[in-house]
């Protein structure tokens, strides 16, 4: 069985409330000879990670985990590098930041930074501690959105993120740039069935909340334990039914406004700040 994940689609749409939009093919409209080499080359789940910008390669290289197999720099990034006693671990290749664009395309805001790396190891869902919040994404394909939410998973201390190993995004390239350096801050754990994780999750004490606007009740009003689970349904078709039916309960997030929807990454946000509120993880 062929496990090669499909490229990247940026499908920019709506969650919980109106379907996202399909979106179009990701090179659509990139002239000839100006795709991305590496994603080409090394788009499959055994090759590199590929990271490009400021915070995702300093955060990558300041990671004792995180392997680095490469690493191309411009006289400014590695001026930047040596102000900040940042240490480059491997020693860099020097180029012109037209060389990186052309590797990139030349739409990627790289910064001047360049590296392939070895992926992060996956933790077992067994070993995550029962504290705190975690966030599980089912299906969600879109790595804009998923590097996003891992953004905002970092910023509220989040101890992990399940999803699963197919139908998702792998982490490299442009969900490690809209990770901002989260990548090396919140533990990515991929799972073969989604169902399966999160029943395992409910017998390790876990309140495993589903999001969707078909939700019985809204987040704000549902009583909220430790340790937490809350759930992001897929672009489009939100959760499915199985996770609907394995999660502990499904709630809505209700707004006051004309606009019922949010975007996936921005929901992520609301529902990550309503949990950490009422278990009291903000202080």
């Amino acid at each position: 069985m062929n496990d090669r994940k499909p490229p990247f689609r940026h499908t920019g749409g709506k969650t919980f409330d109106k379907p996202f939009d399909k979106g179009r093919p990701a090179d659509k409209g990139r002239p000839a000879g100006r795709r991305p080499a590496w994603r080409e080359r090394e788009s499959g789940p055994d090759g590199p990670v590929i990271l490009y910008g400021w915070h995702t390669v300093t955060m990558a290289l300041q990671n004792p985990k995180r392997r680095i197999r490469k690493l191309l720099l411009t006289e400014n990034a590695a001026r930047r590098l040596a102000e900040d006693s940042i240490d480059s671990r491997v020693t860099p290749e020097m180029v012109r930041p037209s060389e990186i664009d052309h590797l990139l395309g030349p739409d990627a805001v790289h910064q001047g930074l360049f590296a392939e790396a070895d992926p992060l190891p996956s933790p077992d869902i067994e070993t995550l501690a029962a504290e705190g919040l975690v966030l599980v994404l089912d299906q969600i394909t879109d790595p804009h959105n998923v590097g996003a939410i891992m953004r905002s998973a970092a910023a509220f201390a989040v101890k992990a993120i399940v999803t699963t190993a197919r139908h998702s995004p792998e982490a490299t390239g442009v969900l490690a740039k809209s990770a901002s350096g989260a990548l090396e801050l919140v533990p990515l754990v991929t799972v073969q069935n989604l169902a399966r994780a999160l029943t395992a999750l409910n017998e390790r004490g876990f309140m495993t909340v589903g999001l969707d606007s078909e939700g019985s009740e809204n987040l704000s009003s549902i009583a909220l334990r430790e340790p937490l689970a809350l759930v992001l349904g897929a672009e489009g078709k939100g959760l499915r039914q199985l996770t609907r039916e394995t999660c502990s309960v499904v709630a809505r997030l209700d707004m006051p406004g004309l606009i019922k929807s949010l975007n996936v990454s921005n929901a992520a946000v609301l529902a990550l700040y309503i949990g950490a509120t009422r278990l009291g993880l903000m202080a």
